[in-house]
């Protein structure tokens, strides 16, 4: 016994000397197993860390951020406070995983990319549609929207995304659109009530599902496939195509334009939005394992860029719009902590605390600028003979980002 407690009181000198010896600019405190509390930095404590055993406090004494993140999801240690203030300490915390990111880069070569997706999907997307309606807005969009003002409501926000879209593809009624990764039937809802004849492509069974009663009851004039989109054949090409947020389940750009050719019509618009970083490969390890698994990767610019120049496609709009996403994950984040008990009592604590680390963490990182959020409108070129002189204009290339306040 008395080995046991000099063993955890050096644990505990040892967490105070690494603490003070790395540079956070946070005031905090950490209550221990024994009940003794050791505050660090200056004032009033933005949050406090309980640490209920020895194995959240090995991954504090670690500053692991996925060992950190697994104590605080499995319940090991409980935070007092603003969870934004204790993202703001995530560069203090190191996060190297090499051997998972390697297997989960190389993993479609053994299994297949197809098989892949599939399960990449089910993990995420299957989960209880009621789960994701508890936090999404009345829209059911699950990408970033689109504010003109920080103090506007999400819905507002997103219906404004959803119109720039018909906008920007000068979409009319009777037109063709596949929408990608249909989600919860936020577009076939929105451009179907128009009279455009969306046919939307899932993987998951739950969208499917929630898609074909949405069109069923509104008597929409569109349709649902539950089909891998490298699969996909249509029998005519498209008017247009809508990729909302789904770019980061299609790493392989190369495939993805060749079949974005096959499936659109010469003069055809695509319109995408993605969270993106500048490194491909790069993702943290907590939302590898606990979010979005398989070979999921943020959008890389750059690389998709290269492919679409051995393309025939025109790039007719660049936007990087982080700060809209932020203000999304922001409210996304409030709604979820303001459904906290209902969403605990109907699905664990630990879903709750996974989704309350995802959201507060993509917020902070496209607020500090970390990531970015673009969005993008391509045009597959009709004959030489039919262009006008607007379309060979150059792309409008915007950055929306507004000054930025937390």
């Amino acid at each position: 016994m008395a080995l046991l407690n000099t063993k955890k009181n050096a644990n505990e000198t040892l967490l105070a000397q690494h603490i003070h010896n790395r540079t956070i600019n946070t005031a905090f405190k950490v209550r221990l197993p024994n009940g003794r509390i050791l505050s660090f930095g200056d004032g009033e404590p933005e949050f406090i860390l309980t640490v209920h055993d020895d194995n959240a406090l090995s991954a504090i004494l670690a500053f692991d951020e996925l060992r950190f993140t697994e104590a605080y999801i499995n319940g090991g240690l409980d935070i007092e406070g603003q969870i934004w203030a204790v993202i703001n300490c995530r560069e203090s915390l190191r996060d190297l995983h090499p051997l998972h990111h390697f297997w989960q880069r190389i993993r479609p070569f053994f299994t297949g990319q197809l098989r892949t997706n599939k399960h990449a999907i089910h993990d995420h997307y299957e989960f209880d549609t009621e789960f994701f309606l508890s936090f999404l807005d009345s829209s059911r969009c699950y990408s970033q929207a689109l504010f003109e003002h920080d103090d506007e409501t999400l819905e507002t926000a997103q219906l404004r995304k959803l119109q720039t879209i018909v906008n920007s593809c000068k979409l009319k009624a009777g037109d063709r659109v596949l929408d990608v990764g249909g989600g919860w039937g936020t577009f076939v809802e929105y451009a179907g009530k128009q009279g455009i004849k969306v046919t939307a492509l899932t993987l998951a069974q739950n969208s499917q599902r929630y898609i074909n009663d949405l069109i069923q009851r509104l008597a929409l004039p569109c349709q649902v496939k539950q089909v891998d989109f490298y699969q996909y054949v249509s029998p005519e090409p498209y008017d247009a195509i809508v990729i909302l947020g789904v770019m980061e389940h299609l790493p392989n750009y190369r495939a993805v334009l060749q079949q974005l050719q096959r499936l659109l019509r010469p003069g055809g618009k695509i319109y995408l939005d993605a969270s993106s970083f500048r490194e491909k490969y790069s993702k943290p390890t907590f939302i590898s394992r606990y979010v979005f698994p398989g070979n999921h990767r943020y959008f890389c610019l750059h690389d998709f860029l290269s492919q679409l120049s051995k393309t025939n496609f025109e790039l007719i709009r660049l936007d990087n719009d982080r700060h809209s996403y932020y203000l999304t994950c922001r409210q996304w984040a409030r709604n979820l902590e303001a459904a906290r008990d209902d969403i605990i009592n109907r699905w664990g604590q630990q879903h709750y605390r996974i989704f309350n680390l995802y959201l507060w963490g993509s917020a902070h990182s496209f607020f500090n600028r970390s990531m970015d959020a673009y969005r993008l409108v391509l045009e597959f070129p009709a004959p030489a003979c039919q262009k006008t002189l607007q379309q060979q204009s150059l792309p409008q290339i915007n950055n929306m980002d507004s000054k930025l306040q937390p």
